[in-house]
């Protein structure tokens, strides 16, 4: 498994904070000027065409087949990494790019959904971050916290967000053993609490030393 420096990825079930943690993230960089890299955040599906429509089918506007739902996930990803000024080119030149969802997002909700073979076969060539930082919750506080929402997706329901967490810690391990580096945020507590524990973690990426 390649590993992309300089590049770090925020993973967890649906209500989880994650992007609540990524604008947070962002909002520290934006104060803290100083002498630190260029900060990039962003997010799976993209704002593309591409994305557009992965987010029509997870808004439940358009009916879509798993097998291709996950053959779209996989073809965005390959546009947002490798796309001029896309996360690969901007790691390279000493950006610190943060995703809220990436692979194993995939090889999670699509692996349930598909069986492993084919979001597995479409996202082994892409590379994998420095940093993973899955944050872990109760399905049923997390779809709580959704309870506000107009609607909600196709995968926001208690039973599919159940097998998401088991799965999601069934396959971390894979990424420990190929030299990621993996931390776990306990992501029921409050919102200033895990945003601490998300800088601990992040502050010790080499880009930031």
């Amino acid at each position: 498994m390649e590993i992309l420096g300089n590049f770090a990825v925020f993973e967890g079930g649906d209500g989880s904070g994650t992007s609540t943690q990524l604008a947070l993230l962002g909002r520290k960089f934006a104060a803290d000027r100083g002498e630190t890299p260029v900060f990039f955040p962003t997010a799976e599906p993209v704002e593309g065409p591409i994305g557009r429509i992965i987010r029509s089918s997870l808004k439940k506007s358009l009916s879509l087949q798993p097998d291709t739902l996950a053959r779209l996930f996989a073809a965005d990803r390959g546009e947002h990494l490798y796309a001029p000024d896309g996360i690969v080119e901007r790691c390279k030149r000493g950006e610190l790019v943060v995703c809220d969802r990436y692979v194993l997002s995939s090889l999670v909700y699509q692996g349930i959904e598909c069986g492993e073979e084919l979001p597995r076969s479409l996202n082994e060539c892409f590379p994998a971050p420095e940093l993973l930082l899955f944050f872990d919750i109760d399905p049923q506080i997390a779809l709580e916290r959704l309870q506000s929402r107009p609607s909600l997706e196709i995968y926001e329901h208690l039973e599919f967000q159940k097998k998401v967490r088991e799965r999601y810690r069934a396959l971390l391990d894979g990424y420990r053993d190929a030299g990621v580096r993996v931390e776990i945020i306990d992501a029921a507590q409050s919102i200033e609490k895990a945003a601490a524990e998300v800088w601990s973690h992040v502050s010790k990426m080499p880009i930031l030393r």
